[in-house]
């Protein structure tokens, strides 16, 4: 028997979950009491829609002590919902794409990645200095690009045994243009993090970077002093 994909489209396709799918693009896990916020809804209306999620395999359970938390389950259902988001704003008739909320548009996170107009613009960056090559989805690194970002202090080594390319290129919803994605944008965006450059806004999957933050980052990455 073939399998049947009217079942995924239909946990997804109903509204609430729509939501509740969207806002742990983030990757972040949130509680039931979270996601019953950002879908606007009841506790106990969430707490129906979660249990259909993930009985449906899209989201998986996470427990701390008394609290449970829940996350997409995997990359490919984040991947997935950024398909469908792009596939979404594509079918709309208004010209104007991507979110209405600036933050988002500019810098936000997309399951582990950075995303929005900056990221796109890092993404550009690196393929102008030639560090990457832009290949389709399949994005290269370069000689060059190892390089770069050994000296940064990246284990590519590493990076090549995960279970994911270590470079691909993910078509940005808001942008409609590529950002870098992969176990190396994973990289960058815990870098961004780590360097106390940005931080996510608690409300959002936005990512707000400081003055000297975004200074650094430009730096850096994008060679603009």
């Amino acid at each position: 028997m073939e399998p049947n994909i009217s079942i995924v489209a239909g946990l997804i396709a109903d509204p609430t979950r729509a939501k509740i799918l969207t806002a742990l693009m983030g990757g972040k896990a949130l509680t039931a009491t979270e996601l019953a916020i950002e879908a606007d809804v009841t506790p106990q209306t969430a707490s129906s829609h979660l249990s259909k999620l993930v009985a449906g395999a899209l989201l998986q359970v996470r427990k701390q002590g008394r609290h449970k938390y829940f996350q997409l389950k995997g990359l490919a259902i984040a991947e997935l919902l950024e398909q469908l988001l792009v596939i979404t704003t594509t079918a709309q008739t208004t010209v104007k794409t991507g979110p209405n909320d600036t933050r988002l548009q500019y810098a936000r996170v997309c399951y582990d990645h950075l995303a929005g107009a900056l990221g796109v613009k890092l993404y550009d960056a690196l393929v102008a200095r030639g560090i990457l090559i832009d290949a389709g989805e399949q994005t290269q690194l370069t000689e060059k690009g190892r390089i770069y970002f050994i000296e940064l202090g990246v284990d590519i080594e590493h990076l090549q045994t995960k279970r994911r390319p270590v470079c691909k290129s993910c078509l940005d919803w808001s942008e409609r243009r590529n950002h870098l994605a992969g176990s190396l944008g994973q990289w960058v965006l815990e870098y961004i993090f780590d360097k106390g450059w940005a931080e996510r806004d608690l409300d959002a999957r936005s990512v707000r970077f400081s003055e000297s933050g975004l200074k650094a980052f430009k730096r850096m990455f994008l060679r603009e002093v």
